[in-house]
Parts: structure tokens; C-alpha cells; sequence
């Protein structure tokens, strides 16, 4: 390298560098800007449709754990009741005239409602306080025969769409949106 080309050099390289340190460009602001947009969007919608989906996680819990007990029940030739609540739900079998509770750790162990979860219970279009003592008769049975007493069970969180589980006498169990916010 020649004496005279040499600040050159460093000016270039000098002119580059101030290039550089001027900040982003237009379109690197744009990038970032649509990166932000997409990422803000993804959580709005995953915060927003979160109780949506744990009442109709809930519902579907319930309905599948009902079908269950009926097809044990049916099974086994001896009645299960579900025993609800606002607290939650269980399972107990008949034997002779008491409701024994079936084992902890099985599938039909109790459970508990997630929490802020109301329900509605009716029996054949009749409301049932649901605020009863846990030692008082199951509020639905699956009976040996293969019914169920009918009723309609509505689960309700926040600003979630409440839904429906529907029992019918013949022990056919469907999960419902009922899509009108409360």
C-alpha cells in the first residue's frame, strides 16, 4: 500500500463506519415493527380463547367420566350415582342401601371444579340447589339397566361462552356451546 492511498483507505473506512452508526433503516424498523404486531396478536389470542377452552375441557371431562359410569354401571349390574356440587364431583356405587365411594385412585376418582367455575344443575327441567350435604343422595345415577337420570349441567367461567353437557334417560351424553355470554 502507497502512502497516498492509505488515507483514503481510512476515510472509506471511516465513511462506512458513520454509515453504520447513523441507525436502522426504514425497512429494519418495518421488520421489527410486523415482528411485534405478529407476537402481540398470538398472545392476545391465546389469553383470550384460554377460559373458552377450559369450560370446554371441563364439560367434556365431565361428559366423558359420565359415560363411563354408566357403561360400568351397566357393566357391573349395580347403580353409580355422581354426586355434584359447586364444589366438584363423585362417583359412589350402591351396595344394598348405602353409597360407597369407589376408589381414590381410579378413573372415577373424585374431582374438583377448576376454580371460578360455576355450574347449574336441572333434573328434568327442574333447578337443584347444588349446595346440598355431600352425605344427601346422588344428584344423578347411572342405573344398571343403561339409563341415567336426565339433566342438563351448565358450566360458566368469566366472560367465557357457558356450555352445556345433557344427559338424556337413555344415557346418551352430548357437550353443547351455548354461545351467548352471560
Amino acid at each position: 500500500m502507497t502512502a497516498a492511498s492509505m488515507p483514503i483507505h481510512r476515510g472509506a473506512s471511516f465513511a462506512r463506519c458513520r454509515r453504520a452508526s447513523r441507525g436502522f433503516s426504514l425497512i429494519e424498523i418495518l421488520v421489527v415493527v410486523a415482528i411485534i404486531g405478529v407476537l402481540a396478536l398470538v398472545v392476545t389470542l391465546s389469553i383470550g380463547g384460554s377460559t373458552d377452552r377450559q369450560v370446554r375441557r371441563e364439560a367434556e371431562r365431565f361428559q366423558a367420566l359420565v359415560g363411563q359410569a354408566c357403561e360400568q354401571a351397566e357393566l357391573s349390574g349395580r347403580e353409580i350415582g355422581v354426586f355434584v356440587d359447586t364444589g366438584g364431583y363423585a362417583f359412589r356405587l350402591l351396595a344394598g342401601t348405602d353409597w360407597l365411594d369407589l376408589p381414590a385412585s381410579g378413573p372415577l376418582r373424585p374431582r374438583s371444579w377448576i376454580d371460578g367455575l360455576r355450574v347449574e344443575l336441572a333434573r328434568e327441567g327442574r333447578h337443584v340447589d347444588l349446595a346440598g350435604i355431600a352425605d344427601a343422595a346422588p344428584r344423578l345415577v347411572c342405573f344398571s339397566s343403561g339409563e341415567l337420570t336426565p339433566f342438563a349441567l351448565t358450566l360458566v367461567l368469566g366472560d367465557a361462552d357457558p356450555m352445556r353437557v345433557n344427559g338424556s334417560e337413555d344415557a346418551v351424553l352430548t357437550t353443547e356451546h351455548l354461545g351467548a355470554k352471560r
